[in-house]
This record gives structure tokens, sequence and C-alpha cells, in this order.
């Protein structure tokens, strides 16, 4: 496994890489595993990607991933990395996409455990209401990247 830290304007993040894909991306203030940072060019990559991101300047990742989870919570990461940029679904949304209309919990249990945030972008489900709802980042990251892809910054539209 390979890891590399990187600042961004949110904060320190960190990208994980195993046999070729990303497996893992760190949030601001997330626990940072005991490993040697060794960058490789897909983390290089990846970080520039994020960063884009970050930056505006990227609505898709062009990166290969492997989260690993149930096939149930892949299913789930699947269908959020088809919500379009600056557009939200519901938890009962997703539940919908993947076949199990009742599992509303469920979908939210994977979202929590996205190993990849930003990236597969759980941060674009929202409750039923269009409410904020639980993000592993917290409300406040889930918000931010919500008003970015909006083209709202500090308080203005651009």
């Amino acid at each position: 496994m390979n890891l590399t830290l990187f600042d961004t304007p949110l904060g320190l993040m960190g990208l994980e890489e195993e046999d070729g894909a990303i497996v893992r991306l760190l949030l601001p203030g997330a626990p940072v595993p005991r490993i040697a940072c060794h960058e490789t060019p897909l983390l290089t990559e990846g970080k520039r990607q994020v960063l884009e991101y970050l930056a505006g300047a990227r609505r898709v990742f062009d990166l290969p991933l492997a989260p690993k989870g149930t096939e149930f919570y892949r299913s789930v990461w699947q269908a959020l990395e088809e919500i379009p940029y600056g557009e939200t679904r519901s938890y009962r949304d997703i539940a919908q996409v993947v076949g199990r209309p009742k599992a509303v919990r469920a979908v939210g249990q994977a979202n929590h455990n996205n190993p990849i945030p930003i990236i597969i972008p759980c941060h674009r489900v929202v409750g039923a209401n269009g409410s904020l709802t639980g993000y592993g980042g917290g409300l406040d990251l889930k918000e931010r990247l919500l008003r970015l892809e909006a083209g709202v910054v500090e308080g203005k539209e651009h």
C-alpha cells in the first residue's frame, strides 16, 4: 500500500493506493495510517485531481478506484458515481437505483463506510426533504462541498 498526504484548502488530506488503484481518501481530521508515505504516479495524479476539484476546476474524476466493501456497498458506491456534479439525490433515490427500495438505512450505512469520499461523491446524498444529513467529514465539510459544486464561494455565487 502506498500513501501520500497533502495540504488542501480544507486541511490535510491523504490518498492510499493499492495494486494500481485508489482505495482510500482521507478527509481532514481523519486518523493517518502509520505507514511511510510513498507517492506513486497514480497518487500524484489523484492529488492533482482532488486539488483541481477543490479549486472548482474539475467536475469529474478519472482515476482507477478499488473501494473495499460488500457487494451491496459497492453497488451503492457505483450509484453515487452516477450523480452529476452539482446535483443531489436522496438516500431513497439511491436505494431505488440499486434495486433495494426499502434499504434506505443500508444505503446510509454504505455512504458512511465509503472509503473514497469526494471522488465517490457521497456528499451529494441528502435527506428526503433536501436536508443535510450525516457525513464522515462532518456536516460543515459536506455543506462546503455542495456549495463548491453550486458555484457559491464565501456566500457569493460566481
